[in-house]
């Protein structure tokens, strides 16, 4: 059988340095994401034999085989890539089990764009499958990037200043639009959106039928709720301000349980890539909001149930400022899945807000301000620095970095104050 990648063709992921490693500390992994993201490309790069669930041909021939003999299924040159395995969850508690009789490390390589329903898995995987999340290209990996500058040197402390090419307002709401779907890279600025809104209408019309077969899921409140998420993105609204949104802005309304299916099941699609609330350490005299601010995985998802088009975003520039900070916090979290770091944000009770916070593995933190423009970018150190020192006087500690990522602009610099200032645009892991 053919393998789905040319190697030589593969345009490297950032996620490809994780696969390696899991693949020699596990007996298979398990990469999840969104549909379209490059899932089943970058496991067909990584593996030496290959078995499609979802291949049509033969009548669905080979997801009968997998349902009647999953073992089989699972022999070939190792790692053996099974892509779609939710398809068949029984394959699941089949990899588990085959590893285990083995013992040996990098046997299986499992993709997933949905989650099933628990029922019909007996094991959870723990200590045999590893779960990678991936998501769509960040701006390094779509070649949108000049990566001339890397977060892991800025916090080694590794950094020289930089005059650069200037990124203008146009083309940045194009890339916001456009999204990272390796499919869509190359779209033209009339093109960029219709990839996103086909995604959207599908995961309403029909992903969500296929989903869950015994839930009568309703086509239009999964539209309701969407546009919702989309109005509400980059924000910590709660399920109850989503509720009021969807009264405020439209003739029907949802209930709370309803809310919550929807919710859970979009989730299982990774619709989502929310921001987790940071928690101060111990000695902190400081009350932390225990919010998760919301993100699609890809802003374009939201722009795409808003209706925008480049020019139509680049005329209201409050709601570009909010879909410029999912762009930035997408590629944020991407850059810190490579570095073994995790991507929150912050907000306490006195009214502070830091837009993104990176966690490193020892403990040390870092503080990201997002703004669109260069011109609006030491404003934004100053208040970096005020809430910072607000923290460190409650007890907090202080964060390895501080900085302040735009869109604007074309300088790479550090000011008086020890504050970066980097465009995004400039930025890789």
């Amino acid at each position: 059988m053919k393998k789905v990648v040319n190697k030589s063709k593969y345009k490297s992921r950032i996620v490809d340095s994780l696969v390696k490693k899991n693949l020699r500390i596990f007996g298979a992994i398990c990469i999840e994401g969104p549909k379209w993201c490059g899932k089943t490309w970058t496991s067909s790069y990584h593996a030496n034999s290959e078995f499609l669930v979802g291949d049509p041909s033969g009548n669905f021939s080979n997801r009968l085989l997998a349902e009647t003999e999953p073992y089989t299924v699972l022999q070939g040159n190792k790692p053996r890539l099974i892509d779609e395995w939710q398809e068949v969850p029984a394959l699941w508690d089949a990899v588990r089990s085959f590893v285990d009789k083995s013992g040996e490390k990098g046997q299986i390589i499992l993709t997933g764009s949905s989650t099933p329903v628990d029922k019909g898995i007996l094991h959870s995987g723990t200590g045999r499958i590893k779960s990678i999340r991936m998501n769509t290209m960040s701006l390094y990996e779509s070649g949108d990037s000049t990566g001339l500058i890397s977060l892991k040197d800025l916090c080694e402390n590794k950094f020289e200043s930089k005059l650069l090419e200037e990124t203008k307002l146009e083309r940045l709401a194009y890339l916001i639009i456009r999204g990272g779907w390796p499919g869509n890279i190359d779209a033209l600025e009339d093109d960029c959106g219709e990839l996103a809104i086909s995604y959207m209408e599908n995961i309403a019309k029909t992903d969500l039928k296929k989903l869950d077969k015994d839930i009568d899921y309703n086509e239009h409140k999964a539209k309701l709720i969407l546009k919702s998420l989309a109005r509400n993105e980059t924000t910590t609204a709660s399920n109850q301000s989503i509720l009021r949104d969807i009264i405020e802005n439209d003739a029907d309304s949802i209930s709370k349980n309803t809310l919550t299916k929807y919710l859970n099941a979009f989730d299982r699609m990774f619709l989502f890539n929310n921001q987790e609330p940071f928690s101060l350490n111990i000695r902190s005299s400081l009350r932390v909001k225990q919010m998760e601010k919301r993100h699609f995985s890809d802003p374009a998802m939201a722009c795409a149930m808003l209706k925008l088009t480049p020019k139509k975003m680049m005329g209201d520039l409050n709601t570009f400022g909010f879909m410029f900070e999912a762009l930035v916090e997408r590629d944020l979290s991407i850059y810190a899945q490579a570095m073994n770091a995790k991507l929150f944000h912050y907000q306490d009770y006195r009214g502070n807000e830091i837009d993104a916070v990176l966690e490193l593995d020892d403990g040390n933190w870092c503080a990201f301000e997002i703004k669109l423009g260069l011109d609006k970018a030491e404003e934004g150190a100053e208040n970096l620095i005020k809430i910072c020192e607000s923290i460190v006087n409650s007890g907090g500690k202080e964060p390895l970095i501080k900085c302040v990522i735009y869109g604007v602009g074309n300088m790479a610099y550090k000011n008086t104050d020890g504050v970066y200032i980097i465009p995004i645009t400039s930025l890789k892991d």
